[in-house]
């Protein structure tokens, strides 16, 4: 294993997310060379470490016992072990498990090395051909539908596309509050059963996605990353508005410095010209 000197790391290890021909070199190295591997479910890991001839120990790390497993880890690395951490598939700690293990691990003074690979999100992005040049990873929307809907309410003024993973059980929810409360205007780029047999990816109208969904029984299965493309130019003014209107709320509250900041995350305006904003609406 690379970078371990004398020192026990934890290394996140990104493996495909469907062919298994997409796992990287240094991957295979690393996790031939560790002790015990953290993994989603140790079945579906097993599957991969099989193919691979891969025989190091498993040990499972999901959301429900991801305390208590991280505790093992740093056990683990306490004796001298050598650990790696995957999930199911794509990058560990990107909507997957493994985000508070890497934390507790590096509090607990270990290294945590990334070893990159398959990420869905990049993955569909790389083949969408939208032209904005920044996007925001949204991960999975709410499951509740009131709660999805204000989600999706509170990203459309964001100057940016937005990447979202959705399972088939709520795609078609999904497609339709995203038609219903974002602009006509947008793209949508359905990814689905990325790097699999049935690979699919559609590039529609926005307004289109729902009809598209429903003019095929298939088009529901497998796992989804959609894509909407940012605001379109005349909705520019708009999102300029709601970004002030945002300012001028948390400007009730806080520093110029702090509410400047805390606007720019939840809009996607640029900091700097809401600083800008913030400094002459305070007289400064």
């Amino acid at each position: 294993m690379e970078n371990t000197n004398t020192t026990p790391a934890l290394y996140v290890v990104a493996t495909p997310i469907g062919n298994l021909g997409d796992i990287t070199l240094r991957a295979l190295e690393t996790l031939r060379a560790a002790d015990l591997i953290a993994c989603e479910d140790t079945r579906h890991a097993r599957r991969l470490l099989d193919h691979h001839g891969i025989r190091a120990a498993t040990l499972p790390l999901h959301e429900h016992n991801e305390v208590a497993a991280t505790a093992r880890l740093i056990e683990a690395l306490a004796a001298g072990r050598r650990v790696a951490l995957i999930s199911d598939a794509g990058t560990p700690g990107i909507s997957d498990p493994g985000a508070r293990a890497c934390a507790a691990v590096r509090a607990a003074g270990y290294p945590v090395v990334p070893i990159p690979g398959a990420n869905a999100a990049a993955t569909a992005m790389s083949a969408a051909g939208l032209p904005d040049v920044r996007f925001l990873f949204a991960g999975f929307l709410p499951a509740k539908a009131a709660a999805r809907r204000r989600e999706i309410e509170t990203l459309k003024a964001v100057a940016a596309a937005l990447v979202f993973h959705e399972a088939p059980h709520r795609i078609e929810a999904t497609l339709a509050d995203l038609a219903a409360l974002l602009e006509p205007g947008r793209t949508l780029v359905v990814a689905r059963e990325l790097t699999k047999l049935f690979e699919q990816i559609a590039v529609i109208p926005l307004a289109q996605g729902p009809a598209w969904l429903a003019a095929d029984e298939n088009r529901r299965r497998g796992e989804f990353v959609l894509i909407v493309s940012g605001p379109p130019p005349n909705a520019k003014g708009e999102a300029d508005a709601q970004a002030e209107r945002v300012l001028k709320v948390l400007l009730d509250e806080l520093p110029v410095k702090q509410a400047a900041k805390l606007a720019a995350t939840i809009t996607g305006a640029a900091r700097n010209d809401l600083y800008r904003r913030a400094l002459e609406l305070k007289g400064g």
